[in-house]
């Protein structure tokens, strides 16, 4: 996905390569231990596509096409609460890989990976300060609380079989969604757009996070750990239900739902495995896959007022890309 981002977003390369000069400037330490895990996880950095959503919404709704010094800041802000999140996620998992390389926690353990992911924190909040307005630190703020609600609740429903579909969005409208649509938030704000538009935006944000998280969710089941470059199969190790699962277990024969409910419930070195065999040839993936379209015209949709411009045309293109994509 990161080399098809690069030939999106042509339109904001300065501005990019600004925020990373700044994500870099603003973590440099003066202890080599602290430089070192940065230096690892910054490859982490592939997509970019929340510092992408807060400068393309920017330039989109700016009247002039321009970004100002706060969108570089934020971008860099919403990437380290980004990072962070990861950092935790892994930690959660027992993952192992992600974007082809090794977790901080499987390389350094578990305490200097939550310390790290706390480090990026604290730096986005010393970093979001740094604007005169209070607005962006409070919706940052309201941002991570939100993303750490998402996360309580889905723990709270680890290996609850029987979790229902409008729980399952209220996670991930929390754990995913709700960043995505504070980028847009505060891109079309500091643009200086009206009330409309920037609710517009925050609905854009909001149905692009969901459509991600739901193709993220099939990925889990069906990717290719060699393309996806991390690891797969957490969400049944760890008993999280996934908009498939959920589906699989309302409407497939009686018969498959026994089994499926006893895999997740198995301690088999395979059954990833063997759930993955499972549900491919129901009408799940497809089921999860649609609903991930319908998000995606939504945003869509949300985009239509906007005047024409090369940052419209890339948040169209990467509505479609997040359920197209494979990594």
């Amino acid at each position: 996905m990161a080399s098809v981002m690069t030939n999106f977003t042509d339109c904001i390369a300065p501005e990019l390569a600004a925020v990373e000069r700044r994500f870099d400037d603003e973590l440099s330490s003066q202890l080599r231990c602290v430089n070192t895990l940065v230096k690892h996880v910054s490859r982490f950095r592939g997509k970019m596509l929340r510092p992408c959503l807060v400068l393309l919404t920017g330039k989109a709704c700016s009247p002039i096409g321009s970004l100002s010094d706060a969108h570089i800041t934020l971008a860099t802000v919403v990437e380290m609460v980004h990072m962070a999140t990861l950092v935790h996620d892994d930690v959660l998992d027992d993952a192992e890989l992600r974007r082809k390389g090794a977790t901080i926690n499987h390389l350094r353990g578990n305490e200097a990976a939550v310390l790290l992911g706390d480090y990026l924190i604290s730096h986005s909040y010393h970093l979001c300060s740094s604007l005169e307005s209070q607005f962006a630190s409070r919706l940052i703020a309201d941002t991570t609380n939100r993303v750490c609600e998402g996360e309580l609740l889905q723990i709270d429903n680890r290996n609850n079989l029987d979790l229902d579909e409008k729980t399952y969005f209220q996670i991930i409208a929390n754990k995913t969604a709700v960043l995505c649509a504070a980028c847009c938030t505060l891109g079309a704000t500091f643009a200086g757009a009206d009330a409309r538009t920037i609710k517009k935006m925050e609905t854009y944000g909001h149905c692009l996070g969901i459509a991600f998280q739901i193709q993220d969710d099939i990925l889990d089941i069906l990717g290719d750990v060699s393309k996806v470059g991390k690891s797969l199969g957490s969400d049944i190790d760890k008993g999280k239900m996934t908009l498939p699962m959920i589906h699989f277990l309302r409407n497939a024969p009686i018969e498959h739902r026994a089994l499926l409910r006893s895999l997740i419930a198995s301690r088999d070195a395979d059954k990833v495995e063997q759930v993955r065999n499972l549900i491919l040839p129901s009408t799940s993936i497809q089921y999860a896959h649609d609903y991930a379209q319908r998000l995606v015209q939504q945003a869509r949709d949300a985009l239509a007022d906007l005047p024409e411009s090369d940052a419209k045309h890339v948040l169209e293109m990467m509505a479609d890309f997040v359920i197209a994509r494979a990594v």
